[in-house]
């Protein structure tokens, strides 16, 4: 059996690659709420850094088994959807931006509206139903695309065989993983989850509690669904008796049934799309980042705040300051306004193929910054990127968003993945298919559809542009990056690999990163573990972590305008950059993810 060495705490292990020891697991920070110093992890060769040990661990088993990045980010999803049920999986979908050794390509396997669905598929009786209502139901279910995006990624650009990918997942789906204090949390807590009778089934007790952290979870019906996807492809899921559960689970749903059939599921197409990418500063016209374009919303949103701050002086913009906190702020809410207003599916978009290079031109971006003043401003408005776009678009109103999963991989050639998966919310939508022969669990499935602007229209019966259509994929904050220097040898090409989860406050969490890595020469550990803000709204409250932040910055920026809530931020970066040594991985401390390497 192939081994494979990892470094945790100053101990090096020497582990099964498709296992991790449980005293590894119960030292690492489980619950989401609940902070743990981790130490920067080095590596000359590669990496893969994720949620959890074991979906690192199963990646990496990839990687030593020849391998690359795609087959080893491949393997790491598929074993989340085990281990750390509650973000991510086959039931949802995501975003991957990858380096092949010659260039930067992005797959888009976001989900889909049914073709049934309309603009009212959120509205009862004139109203917008209520999110946590719609969240547990079956109409906040679209068409999965994961399986779809990973089958077509592997197919271009793959190394291995593609059932190979699958064992470290069946594995732990068989023989089973300790329960870890993080989802034992969430398990707890979640209030819909134990009304699924498959999901009572497997994550609780007799008496509804959670199963205790340490017990030993098996998924056999996870197990053989895994089987049938690695020996057929996405068929198994977008035909026959999975489909079959997946349309009768959303159909037959007790709460608002929903409308996805197998058609939806049959004709579901993942998307090769040209990745988005801008200068991170004009005086380094060497450093890039490259990520997912719309429905995606991150890049842009990164490279439109990233773009505004630096038209400002730097006499204005001091960093590590309660003024650079008030900066970037301002610079967040120009970039959350044109989001709303203009970003969506862009095949759904009513002006021509939209030209998303023009939200931070020069010139755009000068002009935004000319709305950042020493106070906050009464109000923001989007602007017009480009004079042939569409300004008759409604706002679309504030909503919540949650959930997901990153990972980043880089291999010994240089190819590197990034990327985010997600069901959104906390279990999805709060069902679980089971095929229904006699194993029990099964895997749950995406509430994507509430990413759609409840309401299609605002009071003076403009459209939202992100309103639900058939077929359509919802907008979505996932920003998985790479940072490239097109300069160097194609080996070396990419200088980091980034990403978190966090609904609409990931753009923060990797905006906040990677300003701390390339402006202030932070390490990638110290960039995961520094402290968060951001807004989730044009004119919402900053949203300042609990801890990090010391009382006199939050006075300064009240005086500046500013309202503040502390609350607790739960970040999930996991970052790998390029170092002369080789690579050093930077883990988020919020949460209980690790990398492994060599």
């Amino acid at each position: 059996m192939r081994l494979m060495a990892c470094l945790c705490a100053g101990i090096q292990l020497f582990i099964p690659a498709w296992s991790v020891a449980a005293s590894l697991e119960q030292e690492l920070p489980e619950i989401a709420s609940k902070q743990a110093d981790k130490a920067l992890q080095q590596f000359s060769r590669q990496a893969v850094v994720s949620a959890h040990a074991l979906a690192s661990a199963a990646g990496y088993s990839m990687l030593l088994q020849g391998g690359n990045a795609i087959d080893a980010a491949i393997a790491t999803a598929l074993a989340l959807n085990v281990v750390e049920p509650q973000s991510s999986g086959i039931g949802g979908g995501g975003f991957m931006v990858l380096y092949d050794g010659q260039q930067v390509i992005t797959y888009d396997g976001r989900e889909t509206a049914p073709a049934h669905a309309d603009q009212n598929l959120f509205i009862s009786q004139g109203k917008p139903l209520e999110f946590a209502q719609a969240v547990a139901s079956g109409r906040s279910v679209g068409a999965p695309g994961l399986i779809p995006m990973l089958e077509m990624a592997h197919r271009n650009h793959g190394q291995l065989a593609w059932h190979q990918l699958f064992e470290p997942a069946i594995q732990l789906a068989e023989k089973g993983f300790a329960v870890s204090q993080r989802l034992n949390h969430l398990l707890q807590a979640d209030p819909a989850l134990r009304n699924n009778p498959w999901a009572r089934q497997l994550f609780y007790q007799p008496d509804g509690s959670a199963l205790a952290v340490g017990s030993w979870l098996r998924n056999p019906e996870l197990a053989w669904v895994l089987k049938q996807i690695a020996q057929q492809g996405s068929a198994a899921i977008q035909q026959g008796p999975v489909a079959e559960s997946i349309t009768m689970a959303v159909q037959q749903a007790p709460a608002l049934p929903g409308l996805l059939d197998q058609q939806d599921l049959r004709n579901y197409q993942p998307i090769q799309r040209k990745p988005l990418c801008f200068t991170w500063h004009p005086s380094d016209p060497n450093t890039i980042i490259c990520g997912a374009p719309p429905p995606a919303s991150g890049t842009l949103a990164l490279a439109e705040i990233t773009g505004v701050l630096n038209f400002l002086s730097p006499a204005d913009n001091p960093p590590l300051s309660p003024q650079w906190m008030h900066n970037y702020i301002e610079s967040s809410r120009l970039a959350l306004a044109d989001r709303a207003q203009y970003v969506a599916d862009p095949a759904f978009l009513q002006h021509s193929l939209p030209n998303w290079e023009s939200f931070f031109s020069p010139a755009y971006l000068q002009s935004r910054a000319r709305h950042v003043g020493a106070r906050r401003a009464a109000s923001v408005q989007p602007g017009q990127p480009d004079p042939s776009w569409q300004t008759g678009w409604a706002n679309m109103p504030d909503q919540p968003e949650h959930g997901t999963s990153h990972l980043s991989v880089i291999d010994k050639t240089g190819k590197a993945v990034a990327l985010t998966t997600s069901i959104e919310s906390a279990f999805g939508s709060r069902i679980m298919v089971n095929t229904g022969q006699g194993r029990p669990g099964g895997f749950l499935l995406n509430n994507q559809l509430t990413d759609f602007s409840f309401m299609p229209f605002d009071s003076q019966h403009r459209l939202v542009a992100n309103r639900v259509e058939p077929g359509k994929r919802p907008r979505s904050s996932m920003t998985p990056v790479l940072v490239i220097d097109p300069t160097a040898s194609s080996e070396n090409r990419v200088k980091a690999v980034a990403g978190s989860p966090g609904g609409p406050f990931i753009i923060h969490f990797v905006e906040l990163s990677l300003w701390s890595m390339l402006n202030w020469q932070f390490n990638p550990q110290q960039a995961a573990a520094m402290f968060k803000f951001g807004i989730l709204s044009t004119d919402g409250a900053v949203l300042l972590e609990n801890k990090g932040i010391p009382d006199s910055w939050q006075a300064q920026l009240e005086q500046l305008g500013h309202s503040i809530r502390k609350t607790e931020l739960t970040s999930g970066l996991h970052l790998l950059v390029r170092s002369p040594q080789g690579w050093l991985a930077g883990t988020d401390p919020r949460r209980e993810g690790l990398a492994v390497g060599d």
